[in-house]
């Protein structure tokens, strides 16, 4: 079994939780680390009841609504990533459908004859949210060598040259160096008149991985480089970290996460020496300046919602906004043509070209996209999948389940029984998966744990089955077989099942 405490759902009547959309649940240890949102009978209450599961001879209560009562539980098809929250207002409806139009609206580049839809770029990667994010949902890489990376992107980074920027990196001032020339993403696009930085180029190598009863599966190795620089050669320190899109869903549920249920499944020193040694990210929140838990982003680079939609705007899009206020979005001092272009500010509206209703809305919208129900939770092969889930030791960081704060900003996501399958910390991944790039407190070979809800109906939404950072894994046995480093005691685990077992745990796993 798992290094973590055992948890049980606290016994709650389900026309409770439909009708006052609250749980009642917390870490069994909430009261050592913080949890001050409880009062000291919700903690004696909870302590008795949040051991993890050991009966796989059914569900557990209430585990099909992943989201708590923000699950959505609409047909499933292909817009299933993309409902509201099922217990936001009437009047936070509207809100979440003006969001909606706002991530899909297409920029343009200034000036325009547009109200308030110019200043796209210059360089860019994509015109709208909903490009990068199709259906609200997972990225995948270029189908060929002459596709647009629409919803992949390559992050820059490189190494400190200076005393001063060591420090910067350190103090968590940069949480990464940009390219002096190319800035901290390529794009690829560019408003008329201007050249896209360069394309992204990959190229694929086949390693063959033999599996318990003589399987082969044949895992792609990818190698990336850069074609038609525009402006001259990458810093040679620059490395290039492939990103693609995660899905949007529960992304305000996630955010309503106690700090201190994540801080307490936090082990960076390994101290109970199982191998697994996650540790809690730290970010810069740009409104305060201040530190604050990273949770979101392939690295858990941003700490909300907000940040993560702001930097989106400004470095995929070339928007700026009150958060990040970059008017010609990614271009250095050394793309002089770039930040000649006029911008798409309007004085009347603000000082920036997304101003804070603009970013009111994204955000409410981002922040409440539901999680699908689950389906077959209760099917016997499912729960053969989950147990082998949680004995191969999947659930050490994959944390199954989470209570919401008790006063979360919006009510929707209050005292939430959800169950995200992650921890939301950094996990050394091992060389494989290694990009070699430092983003804040996570090294090159480190990735904050995906959470898993809705993963079985990436194929029903964004019609691939492409996974990990990169996308380089084409089905679930693939990404599971990359897991290296902390988690490859799990994967020897795995390939080392029968194939009833791997297949009662690919069914689990898909059903979430």
């Amino acid at each position: 079994m798992t290094k973590r405490p055992a948890r049980r759902l606290l016994a709650v009547s389900a026309a409770f939780i439909v009708a006052a959309g609250v749980f009642v649940l917390a870490d069994a240890r909430s009261a050592d680390h913080g949890r001050d949102d409880l009062s000291q009978k919700d903690r004696d209450r909870v302590a008795a009841v949040t051991a993890r599961t050991s009966d796989f001879s059914r569900a557990e209560q209430y585990e099909a609504m992943s989201g708590g009562a923000a699950t959505s539980l609409a047909a499933i098809n292909v817009n299933s990533f993309s409902h509201f929250s099922e217990n936001i207002t009437f009047v936070e409806e509207e809100t979440f459908k003006l969001g909606n139009a706002l991530f899909q609206k297409l920029w343009v580049s200034s000036p325009s004859s547009t109200q308030a839809s110019d200043g796209l770029g210059p360089l860019y990667n994509a015109r709208s949210c909903q490009t990068c994010h199709i259906k609200d949902g997972r990225g995948h890489p270029p189908e060929d060598r002459a596709a647009d990376a629409t919803s992949m992107f390559l992050r820059l980074a490189r190494a400190a040259k200076t005393p001063d920027e060591e420090a910067a990196l350190k103090s968590l001032r940069e949480m990464s160096l940009p390219d002096p020339i190319y800035g901290r993403q390529l794009q690829d696009l560019a408003i008329p008149g201007l050249k896209g930085e360069g394309r992204m180029v990959i190229d694929y190598s086949e390693e063959p991985v033999t599996l318990a009863g003589g399987e082969v599966i044949l895992l792609r190795r990818p190698t990336y480089s850069v074609a038609d620089l525009a402006y001259g050669d990458l810093d040679p320190t620059t490395t290039l970290s492939p990103r693609v899109t995660q899905p949007m869903l529960g992304l305000g549920l996630i955010q309503a996460i106690h700090e201190a249920d994540i801080l307490a499944l936090a082990d960076p020193d390994d101290a109970d020496g199982d191998g697994i040694s996650g540790k809690a990210a730290i970010a810069i929140d740009p409104t305060t300046g201040k530190q604050a838990l990273g949770r979101f982003g392939w690295k858990a680079q941003s700490a909300s919602v907000r940040q993560q939609s702001a930097e989106a705007f400004a470095f995929d899009i070339g928007i700026s906004t009150p958060e990040v206020p970059l008017h010609q979005g990614d271009c250095t001092a050394a793309q002089a043509a770039c930040l000649e272009r006029p911008d798409g500010v309007q004085a009347r509206l603000g000082e920036a070209e997304a101003p804070p209703p603009v970013m009111d809305l994204v955000t409410f919208y981002a922040e409440n996209l539901a999680v699908p129900a689950r389906r077959r939770a209760s099917f016997p092969q499912t729960l053969a999948g989950k147990r082998v889930f949680y004995e191969t030791g999947c659930a050490s960081c994959h944390q199954p389940k989470f209570v919401t704060r008790r006063d979360a900003a919006n009510k929707a996501h209050a005292f939430q029984l959800i169950w995200p399958y992650s921890d939301f910390l950094l996990h050394d991944m091992g060389e494989g998966l290694a990009d070699g790039q430092q983003v804040g407190v996570a090294d090159g070979r480190e990735w904050r744990t995906p959470p898993l809800w809705g993963i079985g109906l990436t194929n029903t939404v964004n019609g691939h089955t492409f996974f990990l950072h990169d996308g380089r894994a084409r089905n679930l046995t693939e990404a599971i077989l990359w897991h290296g480093g902390e988690a490859k005691a799990a994967r020897d685990r795995f390939a080392a099942l029968e194939k009833r077992d791997r297949d009662a745990l690919l069914t689990f796993l898909e059903s979430l």
